[in-house]
C-alpha cells in the first residue's frame, strides 16, 4: 500500500471528511482491519485565507510547498491537496517536490466523463468559479462549464467562508444553494460540481434530483484507490 500525503486544514472541517472517506474505501476494498497509510500536514487556514484575500498567491504557494516537502520527507508516495481553490498554485508545488500530486479537477473530470456528463455547472469559491486554473482542467477534457451569475457567486462564496469553514450549516443557505442549482439545471447543466470541499457538508444528493459531483468524495476516493493500485 502506498502512503498518501495529505495537505489539509483548508478547512479542517472538510479534511475530517477526507480522512473518513479514504479509510472507508480502503476498508471496503481490502477488508479486515485494513486502514489507509497516510501522513497529514494540516496548515493554519487563517494564513492561507489572508493570502487569498490579499492576492498573495506566491506566499500561499510557499506555505503549501513547505507542507508538500515535509510530507515527501515523511515518506509520502504522492500528495493530495484537500481543497479546490489552492490548486491554483499546484504547478509551483509540483516544481518543488519529486513525487506526484493527485489533481482534484482532473479526478472530477474523469468522474464526469464516466457519468456521460458534458455540460456541468461549477460551485465553489469566487476564485474557483471566476478564474481559469480550475475550469481549464475540465475544459481540456471536453467539458462545457457554466458558473452561477454574479450575485449567486457572491452568495456561495459568503456561505463557504462565513459559515461552512466555521462548521455552520444553515437551512436557509441550503435552500439558497438548491435554488441556484435549479436555475443552472434549467440553463442546461446536466450536473453540479460541488467545487469546494465544504459544500458537501451542506448539500447532499438526497436534497436534489440534479446529479451532484462532490469533489471531496471524488478526490478522497481517488486517493484511496491510487494507494492500492
Amino acid at each position: 500500500m502506498k502512503t498518501i500525503g495529505l495537505i489539509g486544514g483548508m478547512s479542517w472541517e472538510s479534511t475530517v471528511t477526507y480522512y473518513q472517506i479514504i479509510n472507508e474505501v480502503i476498508k471496503e476494498k481490502l477488508g479486515g482491519l485494513h486502514s489507509a497509510k497516510c501522513v497529514l500536514y494540516s496548515v493554519d487556514f487563517q494564513e492561507i485565507e489572508e493570502c487569498q484575500s490579499n492576492g498573495d498567491w506566491d506566499k500561499s504557494a510557499d506555505i503549501l510547498s513547505e507542507a508538500a516537502q515535509a510530507l515527501e520527507k515523511a515518506g509520502a508516495d504522492y500528495i493530495v491537496i484537500c481543497t479546490n481553490t489552492m490548486h491554483k498554485v499546484v504547478d509551483t508545488i509540483k516544481s518543488r517536490i519529486a513525487i506526484p500530486i493527485l489533481h482534484i479537477a482532473e479526478a472530477t473530470a474523469e468522474k464526469l466523463l464516466k457519468s456521460n456528463v458534458t455540460k456541468v455547472a461549477l460551485f465553489g469559491t469566487i476564485y474557483t468559479m471566476e478564474q481559469d486554473f480550475y475550469k481549464s482542467k475540465l475544459i481540456e477534457k471536453g467539458l462545457e462549464v457554466i458558473i452561477p451569475k454574479a450575485e449567486d457567486r457572491k452568495l456561495i462564496n459568503s456561505v463557504i467562508y462565513d459559515e461552512l469553514c466555521l462548521g455552520v450549516t444553515a437551512e436557509a443557505s441550503k435552500k439558497a444553494f438548491l435554488d441556484v442549482m435549479d436555475g443552472l439545471a434549467a440553463s442546461g447543466a446536466q450536473g453540479i460540481i460541488l467545487g469546494c470541499t465544504e459544500i458537501g457538508l451542506l448539500v447532499q444528493q438526497q436534497d436534489t434530483k440534479i446529479p451532484l459531483f462532490d469533489t471531496t468524495r471524488i478526490h478522497a476516493t481517488s486517493a484511496a484507490l491510487t494507494s492500492i493500485e
